[in-house]
């Protein structure tokens, strides 16, 4: 089996639950401390061992290019006035891997954003990151789930965390054949009924992915808004008798594309740093209210 060398960002989409701060800068560029939002899933990325991303972009995102692509007015004013250590801190995220930037023009779904990528995999396996999804934690959730998948023989592996019954609505749910992590799947609903879910295992926005994904994006028929979605190709691996499997990851996990998990993530991150911890907690006790 091909080790996972490469990954698929996912930043593509219009960011409304985040305006009007999103209405003029991508969403995915926003602060989370001292780095956008995006920088963390490349941080988890290369830190899992992926040497070059496929970014997917919409038309308008040319901040991200210009973030982890060079050149830079912030870049060039630095050099110019000899500031190696800012400098440094410009050109950091740039040679956090090999970047490549494709677009897709139309928001026709997950399943059609991946589709933009396919040329630069080379046929191997490849991690796919949502960056709206922040994990935290000692062993990068990507990390997880490649070993996962280099060692079950798996055709995908998908981050699975356990969510409440009023949660269950919002997310894809999968159904395992049994106890266990990893489980391997016998199918995958998105957003059911509470009610009808088949567990209460919500899927998060890490996968890592066989090629054999295409085959079944492009069997998809397009559903509402011509979109082709992502979940839809991966119940079609399924039902081919591909071997799927869920993995638990240990981390902290925050949807950073909605803005109190945005805020619950700048927290998260702010005090897993040492020099920001003492100083964040002297804040955040002057806004807990007293005890009466």
């Amino acid at each position: 089996m091909a080790s996972v060398r490469r990954a698929v960002i996912l930043a593509a989409g219009l960011g409304t639950r985040m305006l009007p701060a999103t209405k003029s800068v991508a969403k995915e560029m926003l602060p989370i401390v001292d780095r956008p939002i995006i920088q963390y899933a490349v941080e988890e990325a290369a830190a899992a061992g992926i040497e070059e991303i496929v970014m997917v972009l919409a038309p308008d995102r040319g901040a991200i290019r210009e973030h982890f692509g060079g050149g830079s007015h912030t870049e060039a004013i630095a050099r110019a006035r000899g500031n190696a250590a800012l400098v440094e801190r410009v050109v950091a995220p740039e040679r956090l891997a090999k970047f490549t930037f494709v677009e897709q023009r139309e928001p026709l779904g997950t399943g059609h954003a991946v589709q933009q990528a396919r040329a630069h995999l080379k046929g191997e396996p490849f991690a796919l990151l949502f960056p709206d999804d922040i994990i935290l934690g000692a062993a990068p959730c990507t990390a997880q789930l490649v070993g996962t998948y280099e060692g079950c023989g798996a055709a995908a592996v998908i981050a699975v965390q356990q969510v409440s019954a009023a949660q269950i609505p919002q997310y894809g749910i999968v159904d395992p054949e049994a106890p266990g992590n990893p489980a391997r799947l016998r199918g995958i609903v998105e957003k059911p009924a509470a009610s009808g879910a088949p567990s209460d295992l919500g899927v998060v926005g890490r996968y890592v992915l066989g090629p054999s994904i295409f085959d079944q994006i492009e069997k998809l028929e397009p559903g509402a808004g011509g979109e082709l979605q992502l979940t839809d190709a991966i119940a079609g691996q399924i039902a081919a008798g591909e071997p799927v499997y869920a993995c638990r990851f240990e981390g902290r996990r925050y949807d950073a594309g909605r803005p109190a998990g945005a805020i619950a993530a700048a927290v998260a991150a702010a005090l897993d740093r040492e020099e920001l911890r003492t100083d964040l907690l002297a804040h955040l006790t002057t806004l807990m209210p007293r005890e009466q």
